[in-house]
């Protein structure tokens, strides 16, 4: 009987794990119905040949370094300086849980992504040993400068990729119908911390994958001014090159070891068997203890980052009024000025402008100057989030005088 060489990935999808199989048209889906689980453990049928596992984003972290050599040789070793430096150790127990893609390179410097996985448990492996791994944003093929976000079980993702290669990616726990302020927010941490290591990232495109054609995509196009367009996650391809991701099978291995125990035990006397029972109870026993000490030395030693980056928040909420548009008082003054009718001689006098108010003083020839700049304010949606009151203009000695206010409701950034 011919072997079946037929390939699968195994992937996360929007709300439970997914199964494409390989056909000449491309990778297709499988039954939803035989193949829903929450964890990879619990897909209880895996159809036959080779099986690419793809791990989701929150297994893992993503590390982009820019570096002033064109030596590829040396990078392993810089990524494993700057992982050492974040506080990543990965298990040397566990298997190959790291890896490194280029993105840019030449005689001088060299841009690229370290990822780092954690530890694998039995339940985050299929039943069925993979015959490779990789992560599951290199599974989608992106084009240029682009942001993409998308659903990876309940939560939303999100990946930048800089002349259509993987730059950085990043999970959440953010769960809302469309995009909102939290993830944005997390967003443009992201870019600004990449910016802050040289890496420059200018996305020009965003896409929102999403199988729900309600999911509005307005707040992220508006927050970042970057054209976004909504559509269906693609299928999956196989990405190049491929990944060097080699997780340990650690249920393989318990297996194998059940077995040798089972053998020995089977032939060993009774008194051999009491002391090989409290021999490995005891080796247990100081596994266990010596497992929590180094967790718990691990906590105290990460404590002071985490004080660190929970002021690092705190002071990117403060610079909120300088950096969002939304509360730049040129550009709101700007919108205004668009909205005065043109050849009307309609002027301003006074324009106090704030994030949360604008109150406009001025003067026009005739009343319907003043009707039509008022209109214009009510139907320009780049002041949608002001309320105007708009009361009838008086007339003075020098035309027809009004007094405009407009204001929003006060948020804290």
């Amino acid at each position: 009987m011919a072997k079946n060489n037929t390939t699968h990935l195994l992937l996360p999808g929007e709300s439970s794990w997914e199964i494409w199989s390989q056909s000449p048209a491309g990778f297709v889906r499988t039954s939803d119905e035989a193949h829903v689980a929450l964890k990879p453990s619990g897909i209880t049928k895996i159809p036959a040949g080779d099986l690419v596992h793809f791990f989701p984003v929150r297994a893992l972290t993503a590390l982009p370094m820019h570096v002033p050599t064109g030596d590829v040789s040396l990078f392993p070793d810089l990524a494993a300086t700057h992982a050492e430096r974040s506080g990543l150790r990965p298990d040397p127990f566990a298997g190959q849980l790291t890896d490194i893609f280029p993105i840019f390179t030449n005689s001088e410097s060299s841009t690229f992504l370290n990822v780092i996985l954690r530890s694998p448990q039995t339940e985050d492996l299929p039943a069925k040993s993979a015959k490779a791994f990789d992560i599951s944003p290199r599974a989608y093929a992106v084009k240029g400068n682009t942001l993409t976000l998308w659903r990876e079980l309940g939560q939303w993702v999100f990946a930048i990729h800089q002349e259509g290669k993987l730059l950085y990616c990043q999970a959440t726990t953010d769960s809302s119908p469309s995009p909102d302020s939290g993830l944005i927010r997390q967003i443009r941490i992201a870019i600004a911390q990449l910016s802050m290591q040289g890496i420059s990232t200018s996305p020009s495109h965003a896409i929102v994958w999403s199988s729900d054609p309600e999911t509005h995509t307005a707040m992220l196009s508006e927050s970042l001014s970057i054209q976004t367009d909504l559509a269906p996650r693609p299928a999956p391809v196989l990405p190049e090159p491929r990944s060097h991701l080699l997780p340990a099978d650690v249920r393989a291995a318990r297996r194998e070891a059940r077995k040798r125990q089972n053998s020995i035990l089977a032939i060993a006397a009774l008194a051999l068997i009491y002391l090989g029972a409290a021999g490995y109870l005891g080796y247990q026993l100081w596994q266990t203890r010596s497992t929590t000490n180094k967790l718990l030395a691990r906590v105290n030693a990460i404590a002071p980052e985490g004080e660190a980056y929970a002021l690092h928040i705190a002071k990117w909420d403060e610079l909120e009024y300088g950096i969002d548009l939304n509360y730049n008082t040129v550009d709101i003054l700007n919108r205004v000025a668009r909205s005065i009718p043109p050849n009307s001689g309609l002027r301003l006098r006074t324009a106090d402008v704030s994030p949360n108010e604008i109150r406009l003083i001025g003067e026009a020839p005739q009343p319907q100057a003043v009707n039509d700049f008022s209109k214009n304010l009510f139907n320009n949606n780049d002041l949608a989030a002001f309320q105007w009151q708009t009361p009838e203009p008086k007339q003075s000695n020098r035309g027809w005088e009004f007094v405009f206010t407009g204001s929003t409701p006060v948020t804290t950034p």
